[in-house]
Order: structure tokens, then sequence, then C-alpha cells
């Protein structure tokens, strides 16, 4: 069997070489701080990032709710609208640096097991999801600097239009029909695993905060995380359906789904209550940001 660890071993001592190497020539260098806080700042910096796209998202979802504007918007839609603000260019590009900054955060616990999970199933379904994540804003601050390209026009891509174009390219491959499904079953199992972690987590172990801050601050956690898995099983069922039926049609964006809460009975309370706990999952975010437990594995080898 290959060991792969060795090669990575070297080009790491290679690396850390080259570190004390320059620290010992340029002055400059000896004021640049450890990498171990280096990525502990970038993961504060992502789980702000993670909180103002939630927060933006959350609000639009309300004003929506309550007749102020026209459709909820999803994670695009809300990037859109941090362009919209006064230094729009600058906000844009301070969120997409904070979301690659998410992105390598999500990389180091899911590859190098940050979080210390082990290689339980449990421990590994977790990192999978990590992993998942990773690539899921990894895509959405790749959008952010698209949309500073287009930034003179302010022309926001269509999340519906850019997904279905995904899924026949999906429908287009061999057994492609149930790769798109297995798509909607992934989105619906993320929806139901926010709203069981959301109910049963214990979210004060990854913080380090005085109790009585734990103690304010997990009801904010619950209520974002059984909103947004509330918010992704619309989706999650669009998509399983657009499998099964092997059309597009029915595949949407999350801000559409969002707009489906509100067209069932008393929607606008449902969606309402939903926009409410997805600000609320943005602000706990920040929390996370500022007292978060992070400890960036010094040995960096995938666990």
């Amino acid at each position: 069997m290959v060991d792969v660890t060795a090669p990575i071993s070297g080009i790491r001592s290679r690396l850390a070489a080259l570190g004390e190497a320059g620290r010992g020539r340029f002055a400059i260098l000896r004021r640049v701080p450890p990498l171990h806080d280096l990525l502990e700042w970038a993961a504060r910096i992502g789980y702000g990032a993670r909180g103002l796209v939630y927060v933006s998202i959350g609000i639009v979802a309300l004003m929506a709710a309550l007749d102020m504007t026209g459709d909820a918007v999803g994670s695009t839609g809300a990037v859109a609208l941090v362009a919209e603000q006064p230094f729009g260019r600058l906000w844009l590009i301070l969120l997409g640096l904070g979301l690659w900054a998410f992105v390598s955060w999500r990389v180091l616990q899911s590859v190098f097991d940050a979080d210390r999970e082990g290689t339980s199933s449990k421990a590994l379904m977790l990192r999978a999801g990590q992993a998942a994540s990773a690539v899921f804003y990894g895509l959405l601050a790749s959008t952010v600097f698209e949309l500073l390209d287009e930034f003179e026009r302010s022309a926001a891509p269509d999340d519906v239009a850019e997904n279905q174009e995904k899924a026949a390219s999906l429908l287009a491959l061999p057994l492609g029909h149930w790769l798109l499904l297995g798509v909607g079953l992934i989105v619906l199992g993320v929806g139901v695993g926010n709203i069981i972690k959301g109910i049963k987590a214990d979210f004060s172990e990854a913080l380090s905060c005085s109790a009585e801050v734990c103690k304010r601050v997990s009801p904010i956690a619950r209520a974002g995380y059984v909103a947004r898995g509330l918010a992704y099983l619309p989706l999650g069922v669009f998509v399983t359906l657009a499998g099964w039926r092997a059309s597009t049609a029915e595949v949407t964006a999350f801000g559409e789904a969002l707009d489906a809460l509100e067209r069932q009975p008393g929607g606008s309370w449902v969606l309402g209550l939903t926009a409410l706990g997805l600000i609320a999952f943005g602000l706990f975010a920040f929390v996370e940001a500022r007292y978060r437990r992070i400890r960036p594995p010094h040995d960096l080898t995938p666990g």
C-alpha cells in the first residue's frame, strides 16, 4: 500500500524551512503571525461572511413576507443585494475573500479533522457534510467575483435558470435522472439534518464563552438551524421531483423555494417565521466568529 503521507510531510517540511529562512532574512516576515494564528483568523472571518449572507437572505425573505418587496432571494440574490449597497464593490471583495476563508476552514475540518471528530461513521458523515459545505461556499465565492465583473451592470445571475442548466447537464449523463434524484435526496437530508441538529445539538460545546453567554445564544442557534432546515425542504422536494420525472422544469433555487413556502396556507406567517430563523442563523454565525473554539491542526496531514 502506497504511503501518501510521506510526500505531504516532505512538502510541509520544505515549506516550514522556507518560512524560517524567510523570517531570518527579512525583518517584515518576522512580524507575520504564525500559520496557526492566520488559519484561526481566516476561520473567524469566514463565519462572519456566512453570517452576512444568511442575515441578508433572512431580511429579504422577511420583507417579502410583509409584502415590502417582490420575492425572497437565495444566497446569490443576497450577494447581489450586498452589491447594491454603498461601497458595493468593496463589500463584494470583502465578502468574496471572507467566503474563501470559510472554504479553507471547511477543508481543514473535513480533510484534516480540525475539530478532532475522529474516524467513526458518525464523524465521517459530519466531515463529508463539511466537505460539501466547502464546495457550496466555494461556488458562492466564485459567484461573488463573477458579480464583480458585472458590477457596472449590477446584473444578478438568474438562480433558477442557472440551476436548471446544471440539472440539464446532469440529466445528459448516463443514469442522469438517478443522479439528479440523488442530489434532491441529499438536499432533503441536509434539511432534515439541520432540523435535527437545531433540536438536539448542544451548541455550547463548540463555543469558548461563559455559561451565561452560551445560555443566551443557544436558542438563537436552535431557531436558526431549524429554520434553515425547513427552508431546504421544498428545494429538496423540487429537485427530487425533477430527477424522478427526468425533467428540469421542477428545478428551482433557494429563493424560489422560500416563495413556495409563502404560497402555502398561512404562508406569509410561515415565511416570516422562517425569515426570522434565517436571520437567527446568520446572527449565530457572528457569534461563532467571535466565540467558536478554533483549533487549526498543527500537523497538516489528512486524518
